[in-house]
């Protein structure tokens, strides 16, 4: 079978393609040109730069599977792919560590002055006391958003900084952490963190929004390592300008790479920002490597 390697793989990735008697090309083309050359093959494997639209997928006759690094399908027109009897794969659990990690250090960012120390210093200031009066993790209420893969590696790194946890998941009824299920309402109203860990869906929205906000504990800290979207930015924003958010960590964005009509968030002084590199690390790159090559090669058999 001839694969498109469209957004790059780990070299023992694509060794395992090659293994199996696969013939691999390991090019980006652009959007024009993957509507000409999609046809050629049999798999397309991507990451979240690809966009595997309707068009490309009646352009790719012989399509049999489309595989995503990842966990986000929302750079595929998964139902389109399925209706075709295309078989769509990902790998949630591959990535789950090094975004939970993220989560976690975006809180100690914000709770003590981490992203404002180091730029202030760097121009020779000595910020002693404006960042004085930072907070501890230990003994504060973490709700999480969604209680899967990464939500449940969240919570034990929470639960061993001596974190009381709480979640809210519609699809989850049990889970064997020392975590408790609550309403969303309950969690808005009684976390000092609030950690998203739930993909976006496009015709529903953000989950978090004005009405949301105004439920929220006084001086809430939100992070958002999920998706762009989860979070209204301009309802965040206006939270943090009075006071109901304290702070924020944020890995993704509404626009990514942002646009000049969200710098006053990104920019704001009591959050947090990364460039959606949740995922973007040697180990996990590894594991989604070789796990979406090994499910691509058992789809092909």
């Amino acid at each position: 079978m001839k694969i498109l390697i469209s957004d790059g793989i780990e070299t023992a990735g694509e060794k395992i393609l090659k293994d199996a008697g696969h013939e691999t090309v390991n090019q980006k083309f652009t959007p024009e040109e993957l509507l000409q050359r999609i046809p050629e093959f049999d798999c397309i494997m991507v990451r979240s730069a690809t966009k595997v639209t309707k068009e490309v997928i009646d352009k790719g006759g012989k399509l049999k599977v489309i595989a995503r690094g990842g966990v986000g399908l929302d750079n595929i027109d998964v139902p389109y792919a399925k209706e075709k009897g295309i078989k769509v794969l990902n790998t949630p659990g591959a990535s789950s560590i090094s975004v939970a990690e993220l989560a976690i250090g975006h809180m100690f960012a914000v709770c003590r002055f981490l992203n404002l120390s180091n730029t202030e210093m760097r121009l020779g200031k000595w910020p002693k006391k404006d960042y004085s009066k930072g907070i501890e993790l230990t003994g504060k209420t973490l709700g999480i958003m969604g209680i899967g893969n990464i939500g449940k590696e969240v919570a034990k790194r929470a639960i061993g900084l001596g974190m009381t946890v709480i979640a809210y998941d519609p699809y989850v009824k049990s889970t064997e952490l020392n975590v408790k299920l609550v309403s969303k309402d309950e969690l808005l109203a009684n976390s000092d963190f609030i950690s998203m860990h739930i993909p976006f869906i496009k015709t529903e929205g953000p989950a978090m929004t004005a009405a949301e906000f105004g439920k929220m504990k006084k001086g809430v800290i939100l992070i958002n390592c999920a998706r762009g979207g989860v979070v209204s930015e301009k309802d965040l924003l206006a939270a943090l300008n009075d006071g109901t958010v304290s702070a924020a960590g944020i890995d993704v964005f509404e626009a990514e790479p942002p646009t000049d009509a969200q710098n006053e968030l990104i920019n704001h002084p009591r959050v947090s920002v990364t460039p959606h590199i949740g995922a973007s690390t040697e180990e996990a790159q590894l594991r989604v490597g070789v796990e979406i090559a090994e499910k691509v090669v058992e789809s092909l058999k």
